[in-house]
């Protein structure tokens, strides 16, 4: 290889992007006797020894609270409107009222509520208002979580979306597209692309082919992820010397995520062969949303079910989605029409969206109930999952009183079946209370004021 300064650079950054291209780097599954076997970090396991799972599922642009918001408190109470579609499921779930991401609020760095939505519902913090590379967050809650525990499955997190992943680029008054693309954050400066393409995702946890074919495939893939990482860390030694200091410090972040990309080929190595997810792998994305949605749902039951991981984010749209609905009669854009100014119509037409995404949970829902597992217990009764969105009124960009729903029992930890009104609590609360019922380390997280008990 070449190593002047110009071909060496060169050859450098067509490393770089084959290496982060890789859609597989982190993937396949662990066999319950090969994760019983696997040496790394302790597992939290529900009290009949079930994996015990946390997910995150985010929908855009707030919701139309007058149809959305339970009548009553505790168990005696009526669903919302547009929540009716879970109705056989309210055993299954509770209702929060009260949640509030203070660092979504404008303050000092006024418009781009869409952006800061995205970025502080699973982070907590506030972004640095920047549509450059110089980007500021904060770890979310999944990826601490992946940080402490993603070691012992060969999976440390799934991150789903329906949406293209976009890292760079100005969305919002000033903000990095990054921030309105992503919700899960590996480091303060560090968004998780989610994966949006079913099929994709399918090969990431059980390889590509026939089913005879896909431990050939992974045994394949490793070998090759190996040798370009091989290729670009010798590149990038060299290039290294002849780089300024700003330069060599983007560099050594650079090389740090190489590092744990080598780290997940070893440990995927560690597991036996792929278990048989017992279903064809998907085509490519569909054009209807619905079916993207539930394809997209499908793949995360399966890695659950596979214990592939325990941790996932889904991002159903990105916040500030001007997506229609035609196949339930709204023509407009979500965005434009959640600046309803009251209007009637409008509000009308939130509804139905609203209606539409809760309908999507209640596939999931019900999917992961129906998913048996050990001792008569369901996928459902061993997770937790929050449903929620970043604003709860679109018009005024809103982000207290927010839209949560939190399903599962986490194998008894929950307690569902009601609403629970809270005063204006941080949300991040609820999620040092998950973090430690999910066995990791944190007494706070983001911008928490303690641990929300009463789940």
């Amino acid at each position: 290889m070449n190593h002047t300064p110009t071909l060496g650079r060169r050859h450098f950054l067509r490393g770089l992007g084959i290496s982060l291209a890789l859609p597989a780097l982190e993937s396949l599954l662990p066999t319950a006797r090969a994760l019983a076997a696997a040496t790394g970090p302790k597992l939290a396991t529900t009290a009949s020894g079930n994996p015990l799972r946390m997910a995150f599922m985010y929908v855009p642009n707030g919701v139309n609270l007058a149809r959305w918001r339970p009548i009553g408190e505790g168990a005696d109470y009526q669903l919302g409107e547009t929540m009716k579609p879970l109705e056989g499921l309210k055993s299954h779930f509770q209702v929060f009222t009260g949640f509030e991401q203070q660092n979504g609020w404008g303050r000092q760095d006024g418009a781009g509520d869409h952006a800061r939505a995205s970025a502080t519902i699973l982070t907590g913090a506030r972004p640095k208002k920047t549509a450059g590379s110089d980007l500021h967050l904060g770890i979310s809650v999944d990826q601490l979580a992946a940080r402490q525990i993603g070691a012992a499955t060969r999976f440390s997190s799934l991150e789903l979306s329906c949406d293209g992943a976009r890292k760079s680029g100005a969305c919002d008054s000033g903000y990095s597209c990054a921030y309105q693309f992503n919700v899960s954050w590996r480091s303060e400066t560090t968004p998780v692309a989610p994966e949006s393409n079913p099929r994709l995702v399918f090969e990431r946890l059980f390889g590509a082919g026939p089913g005879a074919e896909r431990q050939r495939s992974l045994q394949l893939r490793n070998a090759q992820q190996k040798s370009i990482l091989d290729f670009v860390q010798t590149d990038a030694t060299a290039l290294q010397r002849q780089l300024g200091k700003n330069d060599q410090h983007k560099l050594d972040e650079y090389l740090t995520g190489v590092r744990e990309i080598e780290q997940r080929i070893v440990q995927a190595e560690r597991f036996g062969p792929l278990p048989d997810p017992g279903v064809a792998a998907p085509g490519d994305t569909p054009v209807d949303y619905e079916q993207h949605l539930r394809l997209m749902m499908d793949m995360l039951v399966l890695a659950f079910r596979t214990d592939s991981t325990r941790i996932s984010t889904f991002m159903l749209a990105h916040d500030g989605s001007n997506r229609s609905f035609r196949e339930i009669g709204v023509s407009e854009g979500h965005h434009s029409i959640s600046h309803h100014q009251n209007d009637a119509d409008k509000l009308d037409r939130i509804g139905k969206i609203d209606l539409f995404y809760t309908r999507q949970l209640a596939y999931l829902l019900t999917k992961m109930r129906d998913t048996k597992e050990a001792n008569g217990q369901s996928l459902l009764d061993n997770s937790m999952l929050v449903y929620c969105s970043g604003l709860s009124d679109g018009n005024r960009h809103n982000h207290s009183d927010l839209p949560v729903i939190v399903a599962g029992r986490a194998g008894g930890a929950f307690k569902p079946g009601r609403h629970v009104k809270l005063p204006d609590t941080a949300m991040t609360n609820l999620y040092v209370r998950m973090l430690q019922t999910m066995g990791v380390k944190a007494d706070t997280f983001g911008d928490s004021t303690g641990v929300l008990k009463d789940v």
